[in-house]
């Protein structure tokens, strides 16, 4: 467990959009902590370090709740449609030991084969982990991969004690070679349309005249 992800959560005792919108401006993130058959818990933030978190998927909390200590997994984060900020975060209790699912993002590293491109189909794989070690991401090496060469999920290898639940057959890569439009075709059709076009208008001009 990350020390970077232990945070002292203050408990909430007011509520709605005026009490959430005071408590964003003294730098807390208004936030509800739930599961394990427990009652919902209103808790308040700290912005800034919960910001640092979030930048990697699926963040596991050390909550730090009246001085005891709560596992607790981000599952659903809103944020301003405008600015990005984030007005609040649901949370749900985790325990150690046990598993959770998840979507892990796909990280491609690699170069394939030259001049083919390697797309990627699924962002994401749903992934059953170990609440506590929930993987970054799945890495898929594609280095020299010839074109024509596909990847389905139940290919890809994944990190120790995860277990894959999307779909094995879903394609995750794809090598392909990029199709190539010839632009100097397009662009003497072009030409030749703009040259008619004014043509046109000089005859209807001398028309006009006489």
């Amino acid at each position: 467990m990350d020390e970077d992800n232990k945070v002292v959560a203050d408990t909430r005792e007011s509520f709605g959009k005026g009490a959430a919108r005071k408590l964003r401006a003294t730098g807390k993130i208004p936030a509800v902590v739930y599961g394990h058959g427990t009652e919902p818990r209103h808790i308040a933030l700290p912005s800034h370090q919960i910001g640092l978190i979030l930048r990697k998927a699926n963040a596991v909390l050390d909550l730090q709740i009246d001085g005891k200590s709560q596992l607790a997994l981000v599952k659903d984060v809103q944020k301003d449609p405008v600015h990005q900020v984030i007005e609040h975060l649901d949370l749900i209790v985790i325990k150690k030991g046990e598993k959770v699912q998840v979507e892990v993002p796909v990280h491609v590293e690699g170069e394939t084969a030259p001049g083919t491109i390697a797309d990627l189909d699924q962002h994401t794989l749903s992934l059953e982990a170990e609440a506590t070690h929930i993987p970054e991401n799945v890495v898929v090496n594609v280095e020299g991969l010839e074109e024509g060469t596909q990847i389905l999920a139940g290919a890809v290898e994944l990190p120790k004690g995860a277990t894959l639940l999307s779909d094995p057959e879903a394609l995750v890569i794809n090598v392909h070679t990029p199709q190539k439009v010839d632009l100097g075709e397009e662009a003497a059709e072009a030409e030749a349309e703009g040259e008619a076009t004014e043509e046109a208008a000089e005859a209807a001009t001398e028309e006009a005249a006489e």
